[in-house]
């Protein structure tokens, strides 16, 4: 949490963080930098997803099975969860842009080794570090976003415009990064590395965005003033536990049309078109980005009903497509399933946020974002298995009928708990 030496007038158009003094690095209004981390967040998030109609462009490169191409794409989530684990808490200690800052370099690093090496050890590699980077930048840039327009805007500590715009950057990179690498694998020359050295090249703008932008905890390195890694408000374990199986199930969704829809696409609706594999995945995280700003003035108990219904109704159509083999009713499927997942998320981010105590909100997060990252990684490998004893269209059926009760139990876990009604009463004074 910031203090009161961070805490300057928000008329003044430079902050002078302890460590970086204005004439050592020049700094723009902590307004603009609440758009600047947003931006940033957004584009490497989206890095994280430009494979995702490139497997098999990579999968014909390297000539390894749809198995590994699975393992390729959790290894971002074991990157990412390595990163959440042993450091998405530390910008709550160190400062959010010293976190923010390393993980951009990171990510660049990933983009670069993919580009350079696109053979099955540079992939896996790439991946995981791509992951790293997630798990450095999300739980510290939903932080940073909220003390940004908290320092900016003191009258204003309920307002729901951090938490949109987070859970907007997340969902909306996701569906950006699916849609600019379908575009170069179907149009670019050499798309396996002139994606990756597009994003670089973007990355490396955020970077100097990131480096502009104040910054909004100071340092505190003495032992006993450091936050507790995982500090929860009294009564506030079972609001988190609820709001990660929610992340849980609404990444499952997004992983397995992320890892495993261009295979569906071309063995069961006999499209093999690039563009579309990175279509599919961009209509659902776009949808899922939209949705929240369509229904953004809903209740957090009104979205996790919204979500709760949309959600189940989307896989339904899902399976459905598959059955009946229909290119149109898979898009529009997928895209309500993502307006579903969408409402999820941001029900499991705003229940796991009300629960956590200020100065360990990053630390709660990354948490958050462990639950959600396993639930995109392990579904789609527990899906490739299955795949070996079921058709795909049964197996969306079991998957589908999965997810849909155990999403259903997880929003009736939560409205149970006190942290939505709290979150409601918050949200309701904020407007």
């Amino acid at each position: 949490m910031a203090t009161s030496s961070s805490l300057r007038s928000r008329d003044t158009d430079t902050v002078q963080p302890p460590d970086s003094p204005a004439s050592v690095r020049p700094q723009v209004s902590r307004r603009t930098g609440f758009w600047f981390a947003a931006i940033a967040f957004t584009v490497l998030m989206a890095c994280g997803m430009a494979p995702t109609p490139l497997w098999p462009m990579y999968r014909a490169h390297g000539g390894f099975s749809a198995t590994t191409t699975t393992v390729a794409f959790a290894m971002l989530v074991v990157g990412a969860a390595a990163g959440f684990l042993a450091l998405g808490h530390l910008s709550d200690r160190l400062g959010r842009r010293r976190i923010v800052v390393p993980a951009l370099l990171v990510t660049i690093v990933a983009a670069l080794v993919l580009a350079l090496w696109p053979e099955l050890p540079g992939l896996l590699t790439g991946r995981l570090l791509n992951g790293i980077g997630v798990g450095l930048m999300s739980s510290t840039a939903t932080a940073y976003l909220h003390d940004l327009h908290h320092q900016e805007y003191p009258d204003r500590p309920s307002s729901p415009l951090p938490g949109l715009v987070s859970t907007a950057a997340t969902l909306g990179g996701l569906a950006l990064g699916s849609l600019v690498a379908g575009v170069f694998a179907q149009w670019g020359p050499d798309p396996l590395r002139t994606t990756q050295l597009a994003f670089a090249a973007a990355l490396i703008v955020c970077l100097a965005m990131a480096l502009a932008t104040p910054e909004t905890v100071d340092r505190q390195p003495a032992a006993e003033t450091r936050p507790s890694r995982f500090g929860l408000r009294p009564g506030g374990r079972a609001g988190f536990a609820s709001g990660a199986a929610l992340g849980v199930f609404s990444f499952a969704v997004l992983g397995l049309v992320t890892a495993m829809g261009a295979v569906i696409l071309h063995t069961e609706l006999g499209v093999s078109s690039p563009f579309v594999a990175g279509l599919a995945p961009f209509l659902m995280f776009g949808w899922s980005a939209a949705g929240l700003l369509i229904l953004w003035r809903l209740s957090l108990a009104r979205m996790l009903v919204t979500g709760a219904v949309a959600f189940p109704l989307g896989l339904a159509l899902v399976a459905l497509s598959l059955v009946h083999p229909s290119l149109w009713l898979y898009l529009v499927a997928v895209s309500i399933a993502g307006i579903g997942a969408g409402a999820l998320f941001k029900g499991g981010v705003g229940t796991a946020s009300s629960v956590a105590l200020p100065d360990s909100r990053a630390g709660v997060l990354a948490m958050f974002f462990v639950s959600c990252y396993a639930g995109m990684g392990v579904p789609p490998v527990l899906f490739s298995i299955v795949l070996g004893h079921l058709t795909i269209e049964a197996a969306v059926i079991v998957f589908a009928a999965a997810l849909s009760v155990g999403a259903a139990l997880a929003v009736v876990a939560a409205l149970r708990t006190g942290a939505v009604g709290s979150t409601r009463r918050s949200h309701r004074h904020a407007r």
